[in-house]
């Protein structure tokens, strides 16, 4: 087991201490409810009895038994020990899977190692240049050919579910003001840096993306054929679900990219 924890330490504490909570703290792009191209292309993919596969960033494991039907080798990396805890008993049982406690920037004992790699809500670093330094560590994981499939929190779904808030209060006749203090109060705005796409809470920074920041940082990193898509987000994570019956949920941005 690999002991590389290279973000601060603080980061990783934080992820430990709101690991039993995970799930009802942060929205979840696993629901049967939500659409989510990435399981879709997961449950797709043939058996491969030879292939290695790494869920980087594997939090409570959620991924890996079913990774573990498809691949030879499940790499399950995390820097939050807490969360390994739980992963692991999420696989008892499953053999091919190996745990390690590791950071996102410093993959140097999967180096060339892997057929597929799969990142989803961990490339969110509050430092920018630690996510491209991450990229680049997953790009030297890869065989030729291998393929980079990931999620990233979206600053623009917050953005739109601001602004159904906002529509919302203002059909029950509240001023704009009122309806926009009423609409920033109730899409937590005071856990968002909007200006630097940063979000804060209980001791943990996460970096939300931008749409057009992923091609940009993928290609940057040494990515090809960058693809971009919407992981439609269950309507249960929102209050007054009732009320935007036939609105689009918000979403959170799957992505895939190839290694040459």
């Amino acid at each position: 087991m690999n002991r590389l924890p290279a973000e601060p330490r603080d980061q990783a504490a934080a992820w430990s201490a709101i690991a039993a909570d995970y799930e009802r703290e942060f929205v979840d792009p696993y629901r049967a409810d939500a659409i989510n191209p990435l399981l879709d292309r997961l449950r797709a993919l043939p058996d491969h009895a030879q292939a290695a596969v790494a869920d980087l960033g594997c939090g409570k494991g959620p991924l890996l038994p079913l990774l573990a039907q498809k691949f030879a080798v499940v790499h399950a990396v995390d820097f939050a020990e807490e969360m390994l805890r739980h992963a692991r008993q999420r696989c008892v049982g499953l053999g091919n899977v190996r745990f390690h406690h590791a950071s996102l920037t410093d993959l140097g004992f999967l180096h060339g190692q892997l057929d597929l790699a799969v990142a989803v809500n961990s490339l969110v670093m509050p430092d920018v240049r630690d996510i491209e330094t991450a990229l680049i560590q997953i790009r030297r994981c890869l065989k030729p050919g291998g393929t980079l499939l990931g999620i990233v929190p979206a600053m623009d779904g917050v953005h739109y579910w601001t602004m159904l808030l906002v529509d919302r209060a203002l059909r029950r006749g509240m001023p704009l003001e009122a309806a926009q203090k009423n609409a920033a109060h109730l899409a937590e705005h005071q856990y968002f840096d909007f200006a630097f796409s940063r979000f804060r809470f209980r001791g943990i920074e996460q970096h939300f993306w931008h749409p057009f920041e992923i091609p940009y940082r993928l290609r940057r990193a040494g990515f090809r054929d960058v693809r971009v898509d919407k992981v439609l987000l269950s309507w249960e994570h929102f209050r007054w679900r009732e009320e935007f019956v036939g609105q689009e949920p918000p979403w959170d941005w799957f992505f895939a990219g190839r290694v040459e």
